[in-house]
């Protein structure tokens, strides 16, 4: 029993993942090309390994004849006797090489076999692991910079990280750990080459499976995504299960799900939208935190037009346009978006229907309305009418309240058409005698007891005064006056 060669193989096989059975055929292969060396030819040659004890046998098989032309391949009768007493011409005789009398050169081939076959195992070995990596994330060590690429440690191999799938503006240190995403794996003769990514998509995909286990398990499903990486990623999901909310499975209490996968994204931001089979609704949603008044999609041709309210155009389009960016690839739709007032004077809009829409919007936000109107008891609180016992009968609605209010100030005899007299105020001092013996009192008398005595009429109609003299008394203590 060869206990060394045995241990070798163990140990082989536990760091390096290789199988024994291919361990074997190594060592036969490189005994044969031993042979050949040694020999000239190893066409007759044979290797046997015993798979339990490690034991080897090598030899060749050679034909009996009268007369040897060819050692390598005959034998005398003579000597096949000596090997097997019944041996006759025409007879196949296994002849043992021993691997003792192969010279220093014959020796080293068969090393550098076994170490040559060793080392193609141990590359096929790493391609096949990290093939089956392949569209899917790997926690790496980041090693150094190769010019503007980085070299990065997955383990038993690297991994190459190009600047076009680096994030703009990320950098990393030596010896810092980062998840990438494996794009792709290639065999080459120096072993498997490893291209990773800091920026597709399907890494926000990976950590979403990784960090939700609802996704994991498949009760949410992530539709579709779209990314720009470094700045903002909109995602759409979906639960089979009519109990789970896949936006709160993907956001976790406070946010602990999400925030994790924006750390690891370094401030990434990310917007999580549910998924609807409705172009029109997944369209809707795609654009938030916009508003949407109308959409209008055609899904043969995968286009839709959008209105939006005035004011919340630029939220739509977003900085630099991303917010529709994206929402088109996570739709798949070319989106159209104009405003209220584009939408009027653009060609191609149905702009009939859109008031239809907006008229059924204005509906609901009054129903909305009326809901939130009502009473503890369940009754709306209505708006008097004019003329009911709750509203005076006087009251006019704020329309004609404003009209009256204009005619009012149009109207002569106004606060702009009112003259003071010029005679009672610039001289109150010539009131004396008969004047004062027929009642005239002073203005501030007259304002004192609440009568307009201190004003002349200025002709606006009005409430009359309590004590009126007639006009023709009034001309005579005039007159008086004056005398």
């Amino acid at each position: 029993m060869n206990k060394e060669l045995k241990e070798a193989l163990d140990i082989l096989e536990k760091e390096k993942e290789i199988s024994k059975e291919t361990l074997f055929e190594a060592i036969e292969n490189s005994l044969i090309t031993a042979c050949k060396n040694h020999f000239g030819k190893s066409d007759n040659v044979k290797v046997e390994i015993d798979r339990d004890t490690c034991d080897f046998l090598c030899y060749a098989e050679k034909e009996v004849v009268e007369e040897v032309e060819d050692d390598c391949l005959e034998i005398s009768l003579e000597d096949a006797r000596e090997i097997k007493s019944r041996a006759a011409l025409g007879d196949i005789i296994h002849v043992e090489i021993k691997s003792k009398e192969f010279g220093r050169i014959a020796t080293q081939n068969a090393k550098n076999v076994i170490l040559q076959k060793i080392r193609e195992e141990e590359r096929s070995v790493i391609y096949n692991q990290y093939f089956e990596k392949e569209k899917d994330i790997v926690t790496g060590i980041v090693q150094r910079y190769i010019g503007r690429n980085i070299s990065i440690n997955l383990g038993k191999a690297d991994g190459i990280l190009n600047e076009s799938e680096q994030v703009r503006g990320e950098t990393f240190r030596p010896t810092e750990r980062i998840k990438v995403y494996i794009l792709e794996v290639k065999n080459t003769p120096k072993g498997p080459r490893i291209l990773v990514s800091r920026t597709h998509p399907e890494l926000v995909k990976r950590l979403f499976e990784a960090e939700v286990t609802e996704i994991k398990d498949g009760t949410v499903e992530i539709m579709s995504i779209a990314r720009e990486a470094g700045s903002r990623t909109k995602m759409a999901v979906r639960s089979n299960n009519i109990n789970v909310d896949a936006v709160g499975a993907c956001v976790g209490l406070n946010g602990a799900r999400v925030n994790s996968i924006v750390e690891e994204l370094r401030g990434e931001k990310i917007d999580i939208i549910n998924w609807d089979d409705n172009p029109g609704n997944l369209i809707q949603n795609a654009l938030s935190p916009a508003k949407i008044v109308a959409v209008f999609a055609d899904p043969d041709e995968k286009t839709a037009k959008v209105v939006v309210p005035d004011y919340q155009l630029s939220l739509a389009i977003g900085k630099e346009g991303q917010n529709a960016r994206l929402a088109a690839r996570l739709t798949g739709y070319k989106i159209d978006i104009k405003s209220e007032t584009q939408a009027k004077d653009a060609y191609g809009f149905r702009y009939e229907d859109y008031m239809d829409e907006y008229d059924e919007y204005d509906e609901e936000d009054e129903e909305d309305y009326g809901e939130e109107a009502m009473d503890v008891d369940g009754e709306f609180d209505e708006k008097p009418e004019e003329g009911t016992e709750e509203a005076p009968a006087g009251q006019a609605p704020e329309e004609d309240y404003g009209e009256e209010a204009i005619e009012d100030l149009e109207e002569p005899g106004g606060e702009e058409d009112f003259e003071e007299p010029e005679e009672i105020f610039q001289e109150p001092e010539a009131l004396e005698g008969p004047a004062l013996e027929e009642g005239i009192e002073a203005p501030e008398e007259a304002e004192e007891k609440g009568e307009p005595g201190g004003e002349e009429d200025s002709g606006e109609p009005g409430e009359p005064w309590e004590e009126e003299e007639p006009e023709e008394e009034a001309y005579r203590e005039d007159t008086g006056m004056e005398e």
